[in-house]
């Protein structure tokens, strides 16, 4: 393999870990019937004028398996963390009792689970068309180069090694998935 090849699929590999890091960042906000503070992940909240999120605002914890507690560092916070949560539509409605937001989380039906399956799995077709996107560009770069002088055999090379790289990160991708799914669907 040539430096030039190397360094195409150096970058298509970074690419494909981005790619892979986003894909795991969607599916742990996805409820699996345990309340993690990373639900919350991707809300926020109007803090003096700025969108912030509300990890940076206050204190979150799992007190038990369905509840959540999020304690504000000012008090003032509570009712635009409440806002907040109830205008993103997780599926949960804030109880405020003036020092503290609690978050029940109901328990999840059948119907919602097979729901939150569907999800996950669409956000992990999202990444496999994100890795077989970029394996595409890779090999659009190897061309090219064969193209300005690179040898057949080492064109050749790259694409199957660019092929192997592709097929590790999408089995990575459905393993992923498949403990996703297995998290959803125990009660």
């Amino acid at each position: 393999m040539t430096a030039q090849t190397a360094e195409i699929i150096d970058e298509a590999t970074l690419s494909m870990n981005k790619a892979m890091e986003h894909f795991e960042g969607e599916v742990v906000k996805i409820r699996a019937g345990k309340a993690t503070p990373n639900m919350l992940d991707g809300i926020n909240v109007d803090y003096y004028g700025n969108p912030t999120p509300i990890s940076q605002i206050g204190n979150i914890s799992a007190m038990d398996a369905r509840t959540l507690t999020i304690q504000p560092w000012e008090k003032k916070m509570l009712q635009p963390i409440e806002r907040a949560i109830i205008a993103a539509n997780i599926g949960v409605n804030p109880q405020n009792d003036g020092n503290i937001i609690r978050l029940f989380l109901p328990p999840l039906t059948e119907e919602r689970r097979k729901e939150l399956v569907k999800k996950s799995n669409a956000e992990g077709e999202q990444a496999k068309i994100a890795v077989r996107n970029i394996r595409r560009d890779a090999i659009e770069q190897i061309k090219k180069a064969q193209k300005e002088g690179l040898s057949e055999d080492a064109a050749k090379d790259a694409e199957a090694e660019m092929q192997n790289v592709t097929n590790n990160f999408i089995s990575q991708i459905e393993r992923h998935l498949a403990l996703k799914e297995k998290e959803i669907m125990v009660v």
